[in-house]
């Protein structure tokens, strides 16, 4: 029993073993140079090869940086091939568990591919290089490039360089590099075909298209990424001697490694129909026409056409008339050799762009039977509003619309002046495919008003005489009798109506105080009904004296307020609809009038609260020499302004440097609402008197004392003895104390004033 486990684990082992190899390519690397050229990539008797050499690193125990290579069951885009690496070719091998990273820097680099891809420092260069003669005009193979290099941001800055090279055998000029990217001349490389790299070091996509994929641990070969498989091809003359040199290296360092993969039998030679003609392409023919191929090879051939594959009978000259879309191919029997040139191509059909025909109506303002048409207003009518298509061009004559001969156009379709004939509209699609439709012209005689007035009043609040018009209410003005399903819309000018140009907006300024003409054009679709004048008017009521106002309410009593009784309607913001209106308490009050002409203005009242003054109190400073002042308090709700004299006002209740004498204080509204009065007296004292009896300033009194009826004076030496005492209706003092003249020396006094208030001071006596 054990035995038989045991023999069953190995026939389980041996199984799974050829399985895990057929996922993955397998590497010869005992392959000559010869027969990598002859039995394996060019396997072909259109083409004689020579003169075969490949080099590259021989590794310990003889491994070859070269080989070729089986795909067995692996799902690789080639079942086999060569392949050259930097590497030695077997650890291409899948699957892609193993960093793929050896080389020495003894191992040399490649003049001819630095000089091509314009780098310098490679190394670890692997070369095939032969000669060929080819039977016929055109060369091609696949190949597929794959690096470790493809893993985190490497694309964006890294690149190992390879490169197919050909030229004519002996030629000193430079090579011509055929690993390109399709329709440029950028090489292949890591940095030109990746995807998006993120991240802080990353970059763009770059020719994605053509990047095959990153590897996972089981990939059929042992790197990280590879492009999708690729044609290299070259136009060739038959019957000349080419060199084409196939090389790859590390650049800069030996470093993360790559190969270059090459299709077995994929060396072709055949015929160049010239480009896949496409709707994909933009290159697609247009119906009706016709497509010439042409597979044209120097000798005596022979010629088969195909179309899908099926054989076009008595199709069997070098050149053959497409009418219909299809896959057309060419097989070309060269002279009497076993080689058989093979050449295809993909022709698809476009239709002409649909169009319309139309019939444009224009206005004839003269009637002389011929107008102005603008053409271009068809234009989306005619594309069927297709905005892919491209310009329209007009003809007069229909062959050079079905042609398009752009020189015989129309030369100024905005402003065509012609009487009612046919033309003719012709435009192309993306395709270049031209299609043309037919346009009539026709002048329009339908009957509309001679012109039209429209007024407005100028309520834009700056009564200048410009204003905006809303165009569409006078266009009911304008079709009335006409027409339903008419529109109109309004130009400056009967030119601009006329052609369509410079069409005003929904609300127009007039440009023109007070008056201006448009012109209103009603149109049946895109036809030209008619034009009519349409004559504007701005209106103003802008009445003299007519300015916001501010008025004052006295007290609470009633206020009238009025404007001129010279307008049509008056209303107020009370309700009152006469001239005037009577208001009894403060705030804003408008007065709306119309004129004539319907036209408003407004006026507003601000309505303000004052009243008359009461003067309640005032307040004297006096016995000051010169800086006697008054200071007068007042009740009320008005504004006040004060006086001493009943003639000079100030706005301040306090007056300063008030001389002595009697005062009756005035105190008004400003508003006009009243006064008030109030009656003061201003005392003062002498700083000195002269009693020397010549009748000036004999004795020391108080003047105006009077006033004071009540007040008592008494008058005292340096030592305070009271010399002399009197009030207010005795005689002052004559200098005199016991009927003796006192001497000249300063004396001093107290005033007892009636209100309780004490005043003291003092004052010289001079003899």
């Amino acid at each position: 029993m054990s035995f038989f486990k045991t023999l069953l684990s190995l026939f389980f082992f041996c199984c799974f073993t050829t399985e895990a190899i057929a996922q993955y390519i397998q590497v010869d690397d005992t392959y000559t140079a010869q027969q990598l050229v002859e039995n394996v990539l060019v396997n072909s008797p259109c083409a004689n090869v020579s003169n075969f050499t490949v080099s590259g690193d021989s590794f310990s125990p003889g491994q070859q940086s070269y080989g070729y290579f089986n795909a067995g069951t692996s799902g690789f885009p080639f079942a086999s091939g060569i392949v050259l690496s930097t590497s030695r070719a077997k650890r291409t091998e899948g699957p892609n568990d193993n960093l793929i990273d050896e080389g020495l820097t003894s191992w040399l680099g490649d003049a001819d591919l630095e000089q091509a891809l314009n780098i310098t420092n490679t190394y670890n260069a692997t070369v095939l290089e032969f000669d060929f003669v080819p039977l016929t005009s055109k060369i091609s193979f696949e190949y597929l490039f794959a690096s470790e290099e493809y893993q985190g941001s490497a694309p964006c800055r890294y690149s190992d360089g390879f490169a197919f090279l050909l030229k004519k055998a002996s030629d000193p000029s430079p090579y011509q590099n055929l690993a390109i990217i399709p329709n440029t001349t950028t090489p292949v490389l890591v940095t030109s075909v990746h995807p998006i790299v993120s991240g802080n070091n990353g970059c763009p996509a770059a020719n994605e298209t053509y990047f095959g994929g990153y590897n996972g641990a089981n990939a059929p070969i042992n790197f990280n990424g590879q492009t999708v498989v690729m044609t290299a091809q070259a136009a060739v003359t038959p019957g000349i001697t080419y060199h084409i040199k196939l090389v790859i290296a590390d650049h800069e360092n030996i470093r993360y490694d790559s190969a270059i993969f090459l299709g077995a039998g994929s060396f072709k030679v055949g015929t160049d129909l010239g480009p896949n003609q496409l709707i994909a392409t933009n290159n697609p023919i247009c119906n009706g026409d016709t497509y010439v191929l042409n597979a044209t090879e120097a000798g005596s051939n022979t010629y088969k056409w195909y179309r899908n594959n099926i054989l076009i009978p008595g199709a069997t000259n070098a050149t053959y008339t497409v009418t219909t879309a299809g896959i057309y191919s060419v097989e070309i029997g060269l002279g009497s050799s076993a080689c058989i040139a093979t050449g295809q191509v993909t022709i698809e059909y476009a239709p002409p762009p649909a169009l319309s025909n139309t019939t444009l109506v224009q206005c004839d303002e003269n009637n002389d039977g011929s107008t102005i048409f603008n053409l271009t207003k068809l234009d989306n009518i005619i594309k069927n509003n297709d905005t892919s298509l491209g310009t329209i061009y007009y003809y007069e004559n229909l062959y050079d619309a079905q042609n398009q001969i752009i020189p015989n156009a129309i030369a100024a379709p905005t402003s065509y002046q012609s009487i009612p004939k046919t033309i003719y509209a012709s435009v192309g699609n993306a395709f270049r495919c031209v299609g043309v439709a037919v346009v009539t012209l026709q002048i329009s005689n339908n009957a509309v008003p001679s012109y039209r007035d429209y007024e407005t009043c100028d309520l834009d609040g700056d009564k200048d005489g410009f204003y905006g018009f809303t165009l569409s209410q006078i266009s009911p003005l304008i079709t009335t009798g006409l027409p339903a399903g008419l529109i109109v819309q309004y130009y400056p000018s009967y030119s601009d109506a006329l052609l369509q140009t410079n069409v005003l907006p929904a609300v127009y300024t007039n440009t023109t105080r007070y008056q201006e003409t448009i012109y209103a054009k009603i149109l049946n679709g895109a036809d030209c009904y008619g034009i009519v004048p349409v004559h504007l008017y701005v209106n103003k009521n802008e009445p003299d004296n007519f300015d916001d106002e501010t008025v004052y309410l006295c007290d609470g009593n009633l206020l009238q307020i009025s404007v001129a009784n010279i307008f049509s309607t008056y209303l107020w913001s009370n309700g009152d609809t006469t001239n005037f209106t009577q208001i009894s308490a403060p705030g804003v009050y408008t007065v709306t009038v119309s004129d004539s002409n319907t036209c408003e203005a407004t006026k507003k009242f601000t309505v303000l609260e004052s009243g008359r003054p009461t003067i309640t109190s005032v307040d004297i400073n006096e016995f000051q020499i010169e800086q006697n002042s008054i200071t007068v308090h007042v009740t009320g709700v008005g504004t006040y302004e004060y006086s001493l004299d009943g003639f000079n006002y100030q706005t301040s209740p306090y007056f300063s440097n008030v001389a002595p004498g009697d005062y009756l204080i005035h105190v008004r509204d400003i508003n006009e609402c009243g006064d008030d009065f109030y009656k003061v007296s201003v005392l003062n004292y002498p700083t000195y008197f002269t009693p020397n009896e010549d009748g000036y300033h004999d004795v020391w009194t108080i003047e105006n004392l009077e006033k004071r009826p009540n007040s008592v004076v008494s008058i005292f030496d340096r030592y305070g003895k009271l010399l002399y005492q009197f009030t207010a209706d005795q005689k002052g003092w004559d200098g005199t104390y016991d009927s003796r003249k006192v001497p000249s020396d300063d004396y001093w006094f107290v005033i007892n004033l009636e209100n309780n208030k004490v005043v003291k001071g003092h004052f010289s006596l001079k003899r």
